[in-house]
């Protein structure tokens, strides 16, 4: 089919085109500068990308979008990852984003990154390197801009909440490729002349770009190496620096490290007296105890207290010996009761008892054997027979047979 010759319909046509370029391009990486961005309800993102000769429209769903580390906005130059797409129903071309950084953010992560796990096996940001801060310090050395937002935060927060504290001023840029290594000499400078109780090192917000001195290898080994406590107070609470993991405190901004290091008249007014109604009440409550205490001690009530104890006592004894008595009384009785039938049955089988009912006993005289069986006794055996009443002498003349009573 010639294509020239053929009259498509609208829908056929972008068919094709989709086709044609979803299978040229499944992915691709794109950067441009983001315009027109409108976050809708549903989490998903559309925007468009620009240069200075062309745009093309963009879209993140919101189970991409989420995973974002930034909030992207107009002007903002980011490289998106995705694949190309036709919308039919505006006859447009688009890119569907899977990823989003800031433009050169890659490589910079990337550095930080590796920088970041060198330091660590360093051990600099060892929590056991860490100094706590002064409870009430009286100096205060700010290494900032002298003309930027965070260095008027802390003067005035700490003009606010304790006038009579001393501040220094290290001046010395936070942004550029000479910002780094000036910061590091300032927080040097500062341990070299002693001149403070803490040392706060930081800046207000912005890009990653923007932050880079403070984590800068020179800073962070300055920080980790410092004998006075610091504080680090870098941009805002979602930027994280090298600065904040060698730092003995990391704050979300400026002025909370201000109010970290400051404590007002008013404040400490109040917890003076908060701990003195704490020290009283506990000195109360501990005087009422000893008193209940030392009471159940006096004269007059020590010989209750004695009944108290001894009463249980004594009647436990009371019981055990009711209950022993009446145990041996049992024990008696069954004793003496079978110490009857033992002597009954003793007196019923005795031989003298035998004997009055006619029986005799039959020994030889000569051996005094019992004779149990004829064979003891042959004819002319002398014997004894003994009797209930008296004994009878005999001499055998003749044995009868057992089973037949005949003479053998």
């Amino acid at each position: 089919m010639e294509l020239s010759a053929h009259v498509f319909q609208v829908s056929e046509l972008t068919a094709h085109i989709k086709e044609i370029l979803e299978q040229s391009f499944p992915t691709i990486s794109l950067e441009g500068e983001i315009s027109n961005f409108r976050p809708a309800a549903s989490g998903h993102w559309y925007f468009s990308l620009k240069d200075r000769d062309a745009v093309i429209q963009g879209v993140m769903f919101k189970f991409r979008s989420s995973r974002v580390t930034f909030q992207p906005v107009d002007g903002m130059k980011v490289t998106v990852h995705g694949r190309l797409s036709v919308y039919a129903k505006r006859g447009n071309y688009q890119i569907i984003c899977e990823s989003m950084e800031k433009s050169g953010e890659g490589d910079i992560l990337a550095m930080l990154e590796e920088r970041k796990r060198r330091l660590a096996a360093e051990g600099l940001f060892d929590p056991d390197r860490k100094k706590p801060l002064p409870l009430f310090p009286t100096k205060i050395a700010v290494v900032s801009s002298p003309t930027g937002a965070a260095l008027r935060d802390i003067l005035q927060v700490l003009g606010r909440r304790s006038s009579g504290l001393d501040v220094v001023i290290l001046p010395t840029p936070v942004q550029g490729e000479e910002a780094g290594a000036k910061i590091a000499a300032q927080i040097r400078r500062a341990n070299m002349l002693e001149i403070a109780d803490v040392l706060i090192v930081g800046r207000g917000g912005g890009s990653l770009e923007d932050l880079l001195p403070f984590s800068d290898e020179e800073v962070v080994r300055a920080i980790a190496d410092s004998r006075i406590p610091v504080i680090s107070a870098v941009g805002h609470e979602i930027d994280t620096s090298l600065s904040d993991l060698a730092a003995d405190l990391r704050v979300p901004t400026p002025s909370a490290a201000a109010e970290m290091v400051s404590r007002s008249r008013e404040e400490l007014y109040d917890r003076v007296v908060r701990l003195r109604e704490e020290m009283h009440g506990r000195l109360e409550y501990s005087i009422e105890r000893i008193k209940m205490l030392v009471e159940r001690f006096k004269p007059e009530n020590l010989e209750d207290r004695f009944r108290q104890v001894l009463q249980p006592i004594l009647q436990r004894l009371d019981d055990a010996k009711e209950e022993l008595l009446r145990r041996m009384d049992d024990r008696i009785t069954q004793n003496r009761h079978r110490l009857l039938v033992l002597n009954a049955e003793l007196q019923a089988n005795s031989p003298t008892s035998i004997l009055k009912k006619g029986y005799a006993i039959v020994s030889t005289r000569r051996e005094g054997t019992i004779v149990r069986h004829p064979r003891q006794s042959p004819v002319g055996t002398a014997l004894d027979i003994q009797l209930h009443a008296g004994r009878i002498g005999a001499q055998v003349d003749t044995i009868l047979s057992e089973d037949t009573d005949e003479e053998v």
